[in-house]
C-alpha cells in the first residue's frame, strides 16, 4: 500500500498562529476543558493490540498519525448560550494523517463560542498495522461517533436530533460516507450504544474528496483507504454520490474554484446527487482559496465562509 501525504498538509500554515492570535481578540467566552471520551471500551473491533502508539508531529499544525484509541474530544458551550445542537468534526489529512487542530479543535473552540457543542473525532486510520479490515475502520468509528453522541446527549444538554457532522478533505469523505452508508454493518461484537441512529442529521463537506472513480482525483486518499488497485466494486461502493438516497441528511457544501488538490468536481458531483434526490442543499464556490483553508485566513474570497455556515447551522431545524 502506498503511503502518500496530501500536498496541502506538507504545506506549513504559516498563517495559523495569526489566526489564533486574532481569534484571542474575539469576543470569546471562557473555554472549560473539552472533555475526552473513548469510542470503544477496550479494544477497539477490526484492531489487535500490537503495542503500537499514536504519533504527533507539529511542524506548523498539529498531525496526529497511527491512532490506536479513537476518541471524541468534547466542547461544550456555557449553558446560557447553548442552543442544544452539536457538530462532530473529522479533520481532513488524506487518511494517513489528521489535521487535529487546524481542521479539528478550531473549529470545536469556534461552534463553542456560537452555542454550538464541538466535537473533534480522532479517528482510526487505514494505515495502521493493527488493523484487520483496514477499509471498514474509519466508517465504523465514524458511526460509533454519532452514536455515543446521542448516548450522552441528555447528560450532555444537546439534543439528539440535532447532531451534525463536518468533514475536510478525506473527513469529507468520510463523512459524505457516514451521510450515505451510516446502517452499513460490519462483522462485530454489539453493545447497547449500536441501538442507537447513527445517521447525522445534517453534513458540512468542505473541500471533501467524494469520489474515488476518477483515479487520477485524490488518488493519494483512494489508495491509502482501499489500496494500490481496488476493484471497481470497492471504487464504487466509497464514491459517495453514488449512494445518495432521500433519506440522506441535508448538506452544505464549500469548494474553492482553484482547489488543485481535490477538484470542485467532487462537490458539484454529490451537490448533483442530493438535488436529484430532493435533499435540501446548499453549496457555495468562492473563486479562490485554494485546499486546504480552514478558516480561510488571508486567502481571498472564501475568509467569510464560515459566517455563511453559522447562519445554515443555526437555521436547521
Amino acid at each position: 500500500m502506498t503511503l502518500t501525504l496530501n500536498r496541502e498538509y506538507t504545506y506549513i500554515h504559516m498563517k495559523s498562529n495569526l489566526l489564533l492570535l486574532l481569534l484571542a481578540f474575539l469576543p470569546f467566552t471562557a473555554f472549560s476543558q473539552p472533555l475526552v471520551v473513548s469510542l470503544w471500551d477496550g479494544t477497539p473491533p477490526l484492531q489487535v493490540d500490537m503495542g503500537l502508539e499514536e504519533e504527533h508531529n507539529r511542524n506548523g499544525i498539529l498531525r496526529i498519525s497511527n491512532v490506536q484509541t479513537p476518541t471524541l474530544e468534547v466542547y461544550l458551550p456555557e449553558e446560557d448560550l447553548a442552543i442544544g445542537k452539536s457538530v462532530l468534526i473529522f479533520p481532513g489529512g488524506g487518511y494517513t494523517i489528521l489535521a487535529y487542530e487546524w481542521e479539528g479543535t478550531e473549529f470545536a473552540k469556534w461552534l463553542q463560542n456560537h452555542g454550538i457543542a464541538g466535537i473533534v473525532v480522532k479517528y482510526r486510520l487505514p494505515l495502521s498495522e493493527s488493523l484487520t479490515d483496514a477499509k471498514e475502520v474509519p466508517l465504523l468509528d465514524a458511526q460509533r461517533a454519532v452514536r455515543l453522541t446521542r448516548h450522552h446527549a441528555e447528560n450532555w444538554g444537546l439534543d439528539p436530533g440535532q447532531i451534525g457532522i463536518m468533514g475536510f478533505s478525506a473527513g469529507g469523505h468520510l463523512a459524505s460516507t457516514l451521510s450515505t452508508q451510516y446502517e452499513h454493518q460490519t462483522d462485530r461484537e454489539k453493545d447497547a450504544v449500536d441501538a442507537l441512529s447513527a445517521r447525522p442529521d445534517f453534513s458540512i463537506l468542505v473541500y471533501p474528496v467524494i469520489s474515488f472513480r476518477d483515479a487520477g482525483a485524490h488518488s493519494g486518499s483512494r489508495a491509502n483507504l482501499l489500496g494500490d488497485d481496488p476493484g471497481q466494486e470497492l471504487v464504487d461502493r466509497f464514491s459517495g454520490e453514488l449512494h445518495v438516497t432521500a433519506d440522506t441528511p441535508p448538506t452544505f457544501l464549500v469548494h474553492s474554484q482553484d482547489d488543485e488538490g481535490v477538484p470542485i468536481a467532487n462537490s458539484l458531483l454529490y451537490y448533483d446527487a442530493l438535488h436529484r434526490h430532493g435533499i435540501p442543499a446548499s453549496l457555495h464556490i468562492y473563486p479562490t482559496g485554494g485546499h486546504g483553508f480552514a478558516f480561510g485566513t488571508d486567502r481571498g474570497t472564501v475568509e467569510g465562509w464560515t459566517h455563511v455556515l453559522l447562519d445554515w447551522i443555526q437555521a436547521m431545524d
